[in-house]
């Protein structure tokens, strides 16, 4: 007994070392695309250099200071809440209705197909190409040419708005786009977590006398939690780093109207050729993106916790 327990603890070391193997692939990924580019990206942003040949010179953390006294910096995160706002509250709250609206009425009484085809369109901008989706609705805003501005000479308005070219709507402008690009990815999510939910649930508070909104108050918003979770967090992130539709749309103009980090590090990057400052905006908002993500995360373990206590 006391020869054969050496030998079991040393095949136990061998396989466990075998299984440590199948890490490798995963740790050579994450350090070649996240823990590399970031290590580099801190560096830049510790000193001053314009890229390319040019010589690097330290500035410590002088980029980092520089920027809390930059207004441009300040508004860019200050949009990023708008951002928020129009990728992450709004549509998640009208995609929880239209998944409802698509599972509890259009499914049960019109066909399943029906609501399959509308889940399909409502995913459709998720789909298309950013590039696409921006010459469509540069159309659309155009101040001269647009069917917006068309429309509204056409009930009687001399003077529309110039949608993307004024400071004053150039932001709910890029919101609404944002939300239409955004409302399919809650509502797809939204209609599977609906399918998951207990049919038996439904047909006892049925019995019980509870009404719609009453049964998804009480029994739908519940059960969904996970998946409202899991949208919060993704649709945030998507929200804090959105730079596409800004490059598209109004290159974080007019004014700084709808500058976000991401541009203006960008921004800082290539056309200001201040490698060092972009950086350094690009660090702050990682680390912005990483605090958020640990709170939502932390209050999605919370919520679990409450509920498996409440479970027992």
């Amino acid at each position: 007994m006391s020869v054969q327990t050496p030998r079991v603890h040393r095949a136990a070391r061998r396989r466990q070392a075998v299984y440590w193997l199948y890490l490798l692939p995963g740790v050579i990924a994450l350090t070649a695309v996240i823990i590399v580019p970031f290590g580099l990206n801190v560096f830049y942003s510790l000193h001053r250099w314009k890229g390319g040949l040019s010589p690097m010179h330290w500035y410590g953390f002088g980029n980092y200071t520089d920027l809390l006294h930059d207004a441009a910096f300040w508004s860019s995160f200050r949009n990023s809440v708008w951002m928020i706002v129009a990728m992450v509250i709004v549509p998640t709250l009208i995609g929880l209705i239209l998944a409802a609206v698509l599972f509890d009425y259009i499914g049960k009484n019109v066909g399943n197909r029906t609501a399959s085809f509308l889940r399909a369109t409502y995913y459709l901008p998720q789909i298309m190409p950013v590039a696409v989706a921006g010459i469509v609705w540069n159309w659309i805003f155009n101040a001269e040419t647009g069917s917006l501005n068309a429309m509204l000479h056409s009930i009687g308005v001399a003077h529309p708005p110039n949608w993307l070219g004024s400071p004053s709507t150039a932001l709910p402008a890029v919101m609404l786009v944002l939300v239409w690009i955004q409302i399919g990815y809650p509502t797809v999510i939204f209609m599977s977590a609906l399918q998951r939910v207990d049919p038996e649930l439904y047909e006892a508070a049925e019995l019980d006398g509870a009404g719609w909104f009453r049964r998804f108050r009480a029994i739908t918003i519940p059960q969904i939690k996970p998946e409202t979770f899991v949208i919060t967090l993704t649709c945030t992130i998507a929200a804090l780093k959105v730079f596409a539709p800004i490059y598209v749309l109004t290159r974080g103009g007019p004014e700084l109207s709808t500058l976000v980090p991401s541009y203006y590090s960008f921004l800082n990057f290539f056309d200001k050729s201040k490698v060092g400052y972009g950086a350094a905006v690009a660090t702050v908002l990682t680390l912005v993106i990483v605090v958020v993500a640990a709170v939502i995360q932390l209050l999605q373990n919370r919520s679990a916790r409450r509920d498996e206590e409440g479970v027992r």
